[in-house]
């Protein structure tokens, strides 16, 4: 029996972006693959969220930089749903080296970076192409505005965000005319990602950033999922787009 809803999976799932886009697309009508790496009771809240909202849903637990369990995380979902409609490559890991401290960044912490943002982002696309073929589906990959212009980012980060825009770009040349592949670009956001990286500075830094922002807040994680999901069931003739969402920051600083 074919199953009737339409699937998404989406990777990094358990908080933030990915579980904003998690509860959002099931509210759209999808059944969603929740993917987490550490944090299994967060993940398990993003399920419940969905299903509070009709979805059915699969936890799967996976470390995107590890290629066998990516593989197997797909024969999962072609096992228990038996197609895909859509990815959101959402997986994502950073660094708490300053961009100055050239010397204190090990070759092992750029790696590790760039092996789960760029290389997972890769691999699980790559896994889920079969699937996405059949469906007719969509992938959106998370950037970060990072990736088009400079910020206060830890070097590896921004730069493995610049290749998720260029492996985008690539992706959906070379996937076409199936899939279509986009990717977002969120500026400054709300939420424990920030909190991380701004520590004490977060509350001041936060409310800067909003008095210069043309929309005059910064970006939410539902922000950021209603985009995703624009791109994911509407705008059939986009592909190869970066959409940034920043309030008009970046446009206009």
């Amino acid at each position: 029996m074919v199953h009737s809803r339409k699937v998404a999976l989406i990777t990094g799932a358990s908080t933030g972006i990915g579980r904003a886009v998690a509860v959002a697309l099931a509210a759209a009508g999808f059944d969603v693959i929740i993917n987490y790496n550490r944090s299994e009771q967060a993940a398990r809240s993003t399920a419940e969220q969905a299903q509070a909202k009709g979805a059915k849903t699969l936890l799967f637990k996976c470390d995107v930089s590890d290629d066998a369990c990516v593989r197997k995380m797909l024969a999962a979902a072609a096992q228990e749903f038996g197609r895909l409609d859509a990815l959101v490559n959402n997986a994502g890991t950073t660094t708490d080296i300053k961009p100055k401290d050239f010397e204190g960044l090990t070759a092992e912490e750029w790696d590790r970076v760039f092996a789960v943002n760029v290389r997972g982002m890769f691999q699980v696309t790559r896994a889920a192409v079969p699937l996405l073929k059949a469906a007719g589906g969509s992938v959106v990959n998370t950037a970060s505005i990072v990736g088009l212009r400079p910020g206060p980012q830890p070097l590896p980060y921004a730069a493995s965000k610049a290749a998720v825009v260029s492996l985008t770009k690539l992706l959906a040349l070379n996937l076409a005319p199936e899939i279509r592949v986009n990717a977002v670009a969120p500026g400054w956001m709300e939420g424990d990602w920030m909190v991380r990286m701004l520590k004490d500075k977060y509350d001041d830094l936060m409310e800067r950033r909003a008095k210069h922002t043309p929309l005059r807040r910064v970006a939410t994680p539902e922000d950021v999922a209603e985009v995703m999901v624009n791109l994911i069931v509407s705008n059939r003739f986009v592909t190869g787009e970066i959409i940034v969402i920043d309030g008009g920051f970046a446009a206009t600083t």
